[in-house]
């Protein structure tokens, strides 16, 4: 974590949802962000999460990040729930964005549930520019959809659509209707897979979020492999079934990490040597093809050894 903020406020933006306000204890700006990016916080010891940013970049003052309360997690979004109180301090990390908005006349973003909290600001920003864009967000109920008032705010642009009122977002309309615009979606796994199959069908330019990995994204051998580490010279053994982090770690090294499972990026090492086998669900095709980066939370190697940048 690089720095511990306050909770100013706590509110309740959709069943299940809260959104918290962060500020710097001191008053002090916070980093500048981008739309599509995201915070790694630490509601407490041991438990850290990515939530994304959805707040107004140029309000430097504060950090505005929505939890949906998950019953099948693993407690963060509990703690955050049932335990943190406005005035607690939460450790936060970042941010970072891997889901960063390509400049484009125009935008198709497709939300399910808690995937709208990093469209909210590319929303605004594509606004701003004057861009043609379209948002279709479902979820379960209107009641547990957080920030339904785009609708409101940009009537015709905005198509909210409850399964328990409406079903399901009809996809292959939507997608056969984006043109040559660029696809955003951020959602749970079946709609993202969704997306992205008949994205590549249809030939669109689809940038996706995830929470949980990609389906498949770890499968793949386990053999063993070597890492050099360019700083020192020294090389480790990566053995068989042992993550690249793991090996790191077990030698002593202290590396930023949190989910472990290849979505949140924070683990991302530089590479100078070797070709790492991506299992992540972060990197686009290009820069997986480009090689110079990996998640050492899940990836691996295709060669005997990796130079890494540590």
């Amino acid at each position: 974590m690089t720095a511990r903020l306050v909770v100013e406020k706590k509110e309740t933006a959709a069943d299940g949802v809260v959104v918290l306000t962060l500020r710097d204890p001191s008053g002090a700006d916070l980093p500048e962000w981008t739309p599509g990016a995201h915070l790694d916080l630490e509601p407490a010891a041991g438990l850290v999460r990515q939530y994304s940013l959805c707040g107004d970049p140029h309000e430097r003052s504060v950090y505005r990040v929505a939890v949906l309360r998950e019953p099948g997690g693993r407690g963060g979004s509990a703690h955050v729930h049932d335990v943190l109180a406005e005035g607690d301090t939460v450790g936060v990390g970042g941010p970072r964005n891997h889901f960063a908005l390509v400049d484009a006349p125009g935008y198709l973003f497709v939300a399910g549930g808690i995937g709208i909290t990093p469209i909210v600001p590319m929303v605004a920003a594509a606004q701003a520019a004057g861009a043609d864009w379209r948002l279709v967000y479902g979820g379960r109920s209107r009641s547990s959809m957080a920030f339904t008032e785009l609708a409101e705010r940009h009537p015709g642009r905005v198509e909210l659509v409850p399964q328990d009122e409406a079903g399901l977002p009809d996809l292959a309309a939507v997608l056969g209707a984006a043109g040559d615009r660029p696809v955003y979606c951020c959602g749970p796994g079946g709609l993202l897979d969704a997306v992205a199959g008949m994205g590549a069908e249809l030939g669109l330019d689809v940038h996706l979020e995830r929470f949980t990995p990609a389906d498949g994204a770890l499968d793949g051998p386990q053999d063993a492999f070597e890492v050099e580490l360019a700083g020192s010279g020294r090389v480790l053994e990566v053995p068989a079934g042992c993550s690249v982090l793991e090996a790191l770690e077990g030698a002593g090294l202290t590396m930023l990490s949190s989910c472990r499972e290849g979505t949140c990026g924070t683990c991302e090492t530089g590479v100078l040597g070797g070709e790492p086998d991506h299992r992540d669900s972060l990197l686009s095709d290009d820069e997986r093809a480009a090689g110079d980066v990996m998640m050492v939370c899940v990836s691996r190697s295709r060669s005997p050894r990796l130079v890494l940048d540590l």
